[in-house]
């Protein structure tokens, strides 16, 4: 009789483990390029055609493969990472499972080629896992990875491949993350002979930023750093004016490691308090580092999720590092961030400045100093004569980058930040330059007018500051009624007539579990008959003719979460009565009103942002305004 229960052969057992190993071409990518990290290469290069979908390749300076190992390294859980079971406990590797290759090998064609530098390297092309070819090669240290025909052998994955846009963007985003988890290694992207992305591998993490997100988001990028007996914590999160509509600018590392884990980067949002607007979120790129016994990281085959052992004591780490880092700068948005007036890029002052001659930085050697406009698809150039970069016409008869006969045409600050390359010169120059002033948390403003009785108008030594009337009363608002929640005390107020409460049988029985608790913010429900209650007396600071509405949505804020976070409770309560009381537009001011208004606000915690996260004041400095008015020039 014949058996039911085979074993399977390991091509087919290889290609049923690149379901999950090999989604898409940035899988293959992330794979190549974490062993590319784990042979501690400190350049890695990577080129694609047809956004990988026809060719994608890898090429590094690291250690390499003996020959004797490049076989193996195709072998199903072969891997040089790990030996014991002790080793999957203190994992200091990217990689570490052993699956990769022969999984990415299954489903395509693929040539590697490997040396040591010690002896003749090794060249090796397999198809749909099956080798064809095997011999020695001459070759540098390192290795070289081509990958091309993706799902050759398995058209059903093909249909589930997206445009070539979609999966161009998933390999920059995870090229992008390796790049900021990794900033001493030199990365470069190219898409169809096209520079995406560059980094100068100088282990500086706010250059590489610059190089990824450009320079004005670097700018306004804040360094927090913070360590306790577990974790260390060292990175870099934006000012709460800078923010996204997602959280996919958040960039976690742990250990190297990008992951992905939803509490952390709730902790980092929490960490900005009511700083961030409603529904947005901060760019952060945090580095955290920990004993490996802490996490681990043999959960799936991605190995982007993790456990974490600590998780609660390093959210609260995340959170309290943000909160302090945050908490002594001034945070008044400045108009001339969001519009900048410098034209000239670098000049030759600043490249001596940096140990960097105008020949290095010449038309002669364009992308050897990652000099690129992708977007326009030009190279930049330096002119020794004028100290300044200029975007080089390409001949139309070639596809040539250099020319003798090329048209210069200068290059704005706003072209060169949009390619999102590192050019040691200029991004070095423009990081350099403050972006918060210290000197005073908050300025001394004095109060001259006001317009559509919307907005004060106020000046200090330092310009003019436009303040929103209502955000600044909701702030000063806010405050008081977040002191007060937390202040629960016997000093209660008798009610001349109870207030009766009705509520459905599922909010009811959900109340009654929470009467305790709910005591714990000022709210005495007692039990009034069936899916009833009554409420005799309130706390002595309820606004005389509120009580019940306050009361009601307080209760209404209970019942939305099924639960109750006393901290939470109060912060949200506070947020909606401060809303409620404060003043709306179209309402004057007199000038005593519009002073004292000015003078509350600069008692608050935090005067900078409303409870929803918009802007309080912003900022026209004298220069501005004399810019603005042509008073000065800008520089040439």
């Amino acid at each position: 009789m014949t058996s039911h229960i085979q074993e399977l052969s390991q091509q087919l057992a290889n290609q049923i483990a690149a379901g999950e190993v090999v989604e898409r071409p940035a899988s293959v990518i992330k794979e190549l390029v974490e062993n590319a990290i784990d042979a501690e290469s400190t350049k890695i290069d990577i080129f694609l055609e047809e956004a990988g979908l026809k060719k994608m390749e890898v090429i590094d300076n690291g250690s390499g493969i003996l020959p004797e190992d490049v076989l193996n390294a195709f072998k199903r859980h072969a891997t040089s990472k790990i030996h014991t079971r002790e080793d999957l406990f203190r994992i200091r590797s990217l990689g570490f499972r052993g699956e990769a290759l022969p999984s990415i090998a299954s489903v395509s064609k693929i040539v590697l080629e490997s040396s040591t530098g010690e002896q003749a390297g090794t060249y090796l092309y397999l198809e749909g896992g099956q080798v064809v070819e095997e011999k020695a090669n001459a070759m540098r240290k390192g290795t070289r990875v081509l990958v091309t025909d993706l799902f050759y052998n398995t058209p059903a994955r093909l249909k589930y491949v997206k445009t070539l846009q979609t999966e161009l963007s998933h390999i920059s985003d995870i090229v992008n993350r390796l790049a900021m988890s990794h900033p001493n290694i030199a990365f470069s992207l190219r898409h169809d002979g096209n520079q995406l992305m560059r980094t100068t591998g100088n282990g500086d993490v706010k250059q590489t930023i610059a190089g990824i997100y450009g320079v004005e988001t670097a700018k306004k990028m804040l360094e927090i750093e913070k360590q306790d007996l577990d974790f260390q914590i060292k990175g870099y999160v934006s000012l709460p004016e800078l923010t996204r509509a997602s959280r996919n600018y958040i960039s976690l590392m742990i250990n190297g490691r990008y992951i992905k884990n939803f509490l952390l980067t709730k902790a980092i949002v929490e960490g900005y308090g009511s700083k961030l607007m409603v529904g947005r979120f901060p760019i952060a790129v945090i580095h955290i580092t920990m004993d490996p016994l802490l996490i681990d990281v043999n959960v799936h085959p991605t190995k982007q999720e993790v456990r974490l052992s600590k998780e609660k004591e390093l959210m609260a780490l995340l959170s309290e590092t943000i909160r302090e880092a945050l908490v002594h700068k001034q945070l008044i948005p400045d108009v001339s961030q969001s519009q900048p007036f410098k034209k000239v890029i670098a000049s030759k002052d600043v490249s001596e400045q940096l140990s960097l001659t105008p020949k290095q930085v010449s038309s002669s050697t364009q992308l050897e100093t990652n000099t690129y406009d992708h977007f326009q698809k030009k190279p930049l150039a330096y002119d020794s004569q004028s100290g300044r970069f200029y975007v080089e016409e390409l001949p139309k008869s070639t596809g040539d980058l250099a020319s003798d006969n090329t048209n210069q045409q200068p290059i704005s600050e706003a072209d060169l930040e949009s390619t999102a390359l590192v050019d040691s010169v200029a991004v070095h120059e423009e990081l350099s330059e403050p972006s918060i002033s210290e000197e005073q948390r908050f300025p001394d403003l004095e109060y001259f007018g006001q317009m559509h009785g919307t907005y004060l108008f106020a000046q200090s030594s330092e310009g003019l500051y436009i303040v929103d009337q209502h955000a600044a009363q909701e702030r000063i608002k806010y405050e008081y009624f977040r002191e007060k929640i937390g202040e629960v005390t016997q000093d209660l107020q008798p009610l001349l007539v109870p207030i009766v409460l009705e509520y459905p049988t599922s909010d009811s029985l959900k109340l009654k579990e929470l009467l305790s608790e709910l005591t714990q913010v000022g709210i005495y429900l007692e039990d009034f008959g069936e899916n009833s209650f009554i409420v005799r007396s309130h706390p002595t600071w309820y606004p005389n003719g509120q009580e019940e509405s306050i009361i009601r949505e307080m209760i209404d804020l209970v019942l939305k979460d099924g639960k109750i976070s006393v901290a939470k409770f109060r912060e949200d309560t506070a947020i909606m009565m401060s809303c409620k009381k404060s003043i709306k537009a179209n309402h004057y001011l007199d000038d005593r009103q519009a002073r004292q208004l000015l003078e509350d606000l600069k008692q608050c915690d935090n005067p900078f942002n409303c409870p929803h996260g918009r802007p309080v004041l912003i900022h026209f400095s004298n220069q501005d305004m004399e810019k603005m008015f042509k008073r000065i020039q800008d520089p040439h």
